[in-house]
């Protein structure tokens, strides 16, 4: 029975992977960049950190939290470099530096202590960035925030229907 149920759940895990396809292919032309590309690589990032997270609701609102900083942090980073822009090598090192420094403080508050939402939020923001217009950081972060949102939203699904699957085929 065991190879059953895990067999239903990676059936299950595939099908909401299939969903979130079809949820890019229907919302990109909404978005305000990326309607030819989409952007169904952010929400499985995202899906991946809710499952780092702990595959709990409350984990998953915590990376989630983290997800909004980090990607808050990441326009730091571009303003903070523009402060810098006279040292065009090191701009974007001190940034940085100044930055991750202040983050990692937030590892002692609870709820916003998922450092590793906020880096992977951050790295997502910054690859997210090359298709944008220079300037248009706020549209990026929507971007990301409503994928992300998805891949969280789809972390929490796919642990809620693995376990409804288990337990329903256990009972046979």
């Amino acid at each position: 029975m065991k190879k059953t149920i895990f067999a239903a759940g990676s059936a299950w895990t595939a099908f909401l992977a299939f969903i979130i396809v079809i949820i890019d292919q229907l919302l990109k032309g909404y978005m305000p960049f990326g309607n030819v590309i989409g952007f169904t690589y952010v929400a499985f990032v995202a899906w991946a950190v809710y499952f780092y997270s702990g595959c709990t609701l409350k984990g998953g609102i915590r990376a989630f939290l983290g997800w909004i900083i980090g990607i808050g942090f990441s326009i730091g980073i571009v303003k903070i470099a523009g402060l810098f822009a006279c040292t065009p090598f090191f701009s974007v090192p001190i940034a940085v530096f100044i930055v991750v420094f202040l983050v990692l403080y937030l590892e002692k508050v609870p709820w916003i202590d998922l450092i590793p939402a906020m880096f992977v939020a951050s790295g997502t923001y910054f690859g997210m960035i090359n298709y944008v217009a220079p300037g248009d950081l706020v549209n990026c972060a929507y971007v990301e925030i409503v994928y992300g949102f998805i891949g969280f939203l789809f972390g929490w699904i796919t642990i809620t229907g693995k376990d409804y699957i288990a337990k329903a085929l256990s009972k046979k």
